[in-house]
């Protein structure tokens, strides 16, 4: 691929870091560019470490080195050596001693937007995972634990706000009247990835919170002038945050402010910087008329992510970036649990379940598969993945259904008690539980070092004599790219057993003892579980909440499946029953080319959806998501193999088209049920029936007929929100004639050009039409004024969006899709190395294509892969793709 091969990063070569730093004291004069900073590092062996070298090795780049002074004393040339991406000092005393640097860099230059960089002239910083390096020469990982003191100076004109980590200590005019400074400083000890710094023109919000003990903490967001009073939601979802971490799991907050900077140059959705959180605008900005439901739930969700990391994450922290998972797994099971305490905790569990089955499912079939915890790496930002943050959140919450909630608050209890202010492993983790359950989860570890998604096998046999119910289960785990030879699985497994009035049996086992929750405990490749006082012919009910992140192999028939759907006492089954029906006549259709006899199979799934939706005791919300039917991404993950995406598309269309029909009475009765005219309130109530009313519309718009455009129309032309008027758009942009497509799409970008974050929507609604012209639809809008390659949500908007959510395009059978995004990627790859690193992530599934598409996108990887000078980022990726 090219000539200098990057180096591969093993776990098993961890070594600590030979000297340690107790505090840096940083020193900002921020300029365009042409940015001072003056470092000054408290430096002392490791005493862990026997023999520390006489060399120390600090991690920089990009960085204009000007001064390095030892104890004082101004180093000459020959004492230390530089390169790209390291400062060597020479003859080090093997004593504490004081290290002073002075650099500078160029943040307006900075387009990879990773170190200091300019977001619309707001100085901002993004560190994780190894952007310090970009701002000074340091020992530039997660172990090293220091105190910051951060002194900022800028002109006034420039940036009348000054944020860094931690308590402000002081703040001044310099001499000249021009400039002026601030000190921050944070008495808590944190790795470098977690250090913040923002300067620019800033309006905010503010507000308070009473932490549990009285202490009270000074809330404050900032964001780019005229925007403050989109902050409200998110400021709301920040004491909720705040407030649940300490009911829930006793975390109090531990600084005097919290603040959070939104900008709009941002390559991820936020990162938890200590005290000085920064987000992607996007998860922050929220009224009724800019932003979807869906966002506002997103906002809910990532505020309270990022805040949860001030104890996962921050006082407790990685040893190393393999451990990455022990952060944001934790954190992401605990945003999933707050999340659903706010919202409907059924219709979050299924959510946050398809999420799982779309992104980490489909990356553990292909050739980015790789375990929660890897053990290798050559660029640590493409292990910011699904695998990490979903999966990782599921083996959390594995432990929870193992455990019991009682005892897994107590391992979560001793793991803060044992472990404030350490950097630690995933090992560290599972120990706190087993010494205060007193159980061994030497075999549940075995999931954080597995690639790969188990299968079970379920089989139910019943004897109406004995009155007696066997349990089968096979588990297997598929060879993987990069492991042959699976382990066997601890896997808990909830069950129910109904009986013909939907009524659940109590779970006696063998014994006459009571199943503990109702989750039998899969620890070998075959097992098989027998229980008590089965009276009649059960209907299994299986993996009940979810409780394993696998596949299920079963014998159910559609009759079950119907049956299930209708009566399962576990919301979340009966929703997968209805996806599992619907699933297996997508998949019998595209298997046989739709040349099969379908009318029946559809109209009994009909029969049994439109009880579902017509139940009253059914939440809105919950309707809706059963009103979904799998995504054609689902479906060829389902099917695995030789893949035509122009045969699923055709599928997905004629099974909703035939829904639409068949159950069409009820769509449109409940669609005029729903309230439209209240006013707008992001509450779970309000959102679920805005849900269910725009599930029925897709489905009646499916149909075709005139009636329903008009509809689609009408509901377009009277929303009063953006979560209506974003639905009906992109319902026009798919269902609507060429005329009415251009009217409604130039009608809306009339009234939203100049707002940022709402034209995302126009160019994600766009990217999305599966149609032979959308490939040189969003050629042109690169063309378009609001667009740029260098801003990140603009490329997930349209770029990103055409990827990976129009399968059929992207996909296309001349190539030209595979063509289009493999230039873009090596096009980001001189900009953004970890945008386009995402961006290629798209291709992941093209092993499982026919063999034309898979022999174009073949090629499109070969062409990328002989670009010399390739990042790490791309590079990695690529290999990967290629590799098998």
């Amino acid at each position: 691929m090219q000539t200098d091969t990057p180096r591969t990063i093993h776990l098993k070569d961890y070594r600590p870091s030979d000297y340690l730093i107790d505090s840096i004291y940083l020193d900002f004069i921020l300029a365009e560019t042409e940015t001072k900073v003056y470092s000054r590092l408290e430096v002392r062996p490791n005493p862990m470490v026997a023999l520390p070298s006489k060399k120390l090795h600090l991690d920089g780049e990009n960085l204009n080195l000007n001064e390095v002074r030892l104890d004082g004393k101004v180093l000459g040339w020959d004492t230390y050596i530089v390169t790209s991406t390291e400062l060597i000092i020479s003859q080090i005393p093997i004593t504490n001693f004081q290290l002073e640097i002075v650099t500078t860099i160029n943040p307006q230059a900075n387009i990879a937007l990773t170190g200091l960089y300019l977001s619309k002239g707001i100085y901002c910083t993004q560190c994780e995972a190894e952007g310090f390096r970009r701002i000074t020469y340091f020992l530039d990982r997660p172990d090293i634990l220091a105190k910051y003191t951060t002194r900022i100076e800028a002109r006034l004109d420039k940036a009348t706000i000054l944020l860094s980590n931690g308590n402000l200590i002081t703040r001044d005019v310099c001499e000249d009247g021009k400039r002026h400074y601030v000190i921050w400083e944070d008495p808590h000890p944190k790795p470098s990835y977690l250090f913040a710094l923002v300067g620019g023109n800033l309006e905010s919000v503010s507000d308070s919170f009473t932490t549990a003990s009285g202490k009270e903490i000074d809330l404050r967001i900032y964001v780019e002038p005229g925007k403050s009073k989109r902050c409200s939601w998110a400021m709301d979802s920040l004491k909720k945050s705040m407030r649940w971490d300490e009911q829930r799991f006793g975390r109090e907050y531990d600084l005097d402010v919290f603040n959070i900077v939104a900008v709009s140059d941002f390559n991820m959705g936020a990162m938890e910087n200590k005290g000085l959180n920064i987000f992607n605008d996007r998860l922050i900005l929220a009224s009724s008329d800019t932003a979807t439901d869906k966002h506002y739930q997103q906002i809910l969700a990532v505020v309270a992510h990022e805040y949860f990391h001030n104890w996962t994450g921050n006082r407790i922290t990685c040893r190393d970036w393999f451990q990455l998972c022990l952060k944001e797994g934790l954190t992401v099971f605990r945003d999933q649990e707050f999340v659903a305490d706010h919202c409907d905790h059924t219709v979050e569990r299924i959510e946050s379940v398809r999420t799982l089955r779309a992104r980490q499912f489909a990356e553990d079939a292909g050739p980015l598969s790789h375990p929660v915890r890897p053990s290798k790496y050559i660029e640590i930002n493409n292990f910011y993945t699904a695998t990490v943050y979903e999966k990782g959140a599921e083996l959390v919450r594995m432990i929870q259904t193992i455990l019991g909630s009682e005892s897994f608050r107590a391992g979560i209890d001793l793991y803060f008690e044992r472990h404030d202010y350490q950097s630690v492993t995933i090992e560290d983790f599972i120990k706190c539980f087993e010494d205060t359950a007193s159980i061994d989860l030497s075999q549940f570890f075995t999931w954080y070092t597995l690639a790969g998604t188990p299968e079970l096998l379920c089989k139910l046999k019943y004897d109406a004599k004995a009155e007696t119910a066997e349990l089968f289960v096979k588990q297997t785990t598929q060879p993987t790219q990069i492991e042959d030879d699976k382990k066997t699985l601890h896997i808990p497994l909830k069950i129910g057993l109904l009986d013909g009035d939907g009524n659940d049996f109590d779970l006696l086992d063998s014994n006459g003892k009571h199943v503990t929750n109702g989750v039998v405990h899969i620890t070998q490749n075959n097992q098989t579980f027998k229980f008590k006082n089965i009276t009649h012919h059960p209907v299994p009910s299986y993996l009940r909440g979810f409780s394993a992140p696998v596949k299920l192999i079963t014998e159910q028939s559609d009759q079950e499946l119907a049956f299930l759907m209708c009566h399962d006492s576990d919301l979340f089954c009966r929703w997968q029953a209805t996806t599992d029906y619907a699933m297996r006549i997508l998949a019998s259709m595209v298997k046989s080319q739709m040349s099969g006899e379908y009318h029946e199979q559809i109209q009994n799934y009909a029969k049994a959806l439109e009880r579902s939706v017509n139940n009253r005791n059914l939440g809105k919300s919950y309707r809706s998501v059963l009103l979904k039917i799998p995504s054609e991404s689902e479906i060829a993950t389902e099917i695995g193999h030789n893949i035509n995406p122009d045969l699923i598309l055709k599928a997905c269309n004629f099974f909703a088209r035939a829904l639409g029909v068949a159950i069409g009475s009820t769509l449109y009765k409940l669609y005029c049920s729903t309230d439209a005219n209240s006013s707008f309130s992001p509450s779970s109530e309000q959102s679920g029936e805005r849900a269910l009313r725009n599930a029925c519309l897709t489905l009646l718009a499916s149909r075709g007929q005139a009636r329903d455009k008009e509809l689609l129309m009408r509901h377009y032309k009277d929303a009063s929100n953006m979560t209506d008027e974003a639905h009906a758009l992109a319902m026009l942009a798919i269902f609507g004639n060429a005329e009415t497509r251009k009217n409604v799409l130039d009608s809306f970008y009339e009234r939203w050009q100049d707002d940022h974050i709402v034209i995302d929507t126009w160019f994600a609604v766009q990217a999305i039409v599966p149609a032979k012209t959308t490939l040189s639809q969003v050629t042109n809008l690169m063309r378009c004024d609001q667009f740029s390659l260098t801003n990140p949500n603009k490329v997930r908007a349209l770029i990103g969006n055409f990827a990976t959510q129009n399968p059929s395009q992207f996909n296309r059978p001349d190539g030209k899709g595979y063509d289009f995004i493999g230039k873009q990627v090596l096009a980001l790859d001189k900009i953004n190395p970890q945008v386009a690193a995402r961006l290629l992530s798209a291709f992941s599934t093209w092993r499982i294509m026919e063999p034309t598409r898979r022999q174009y996108a073949n090629i499109t990887l070969d062409e990328i892969a002989s670009k010399p000078g390739l990042s790490r980022d791309v590079y990695e990726v690529t290999l990967k793709m290629l590799e098998g």
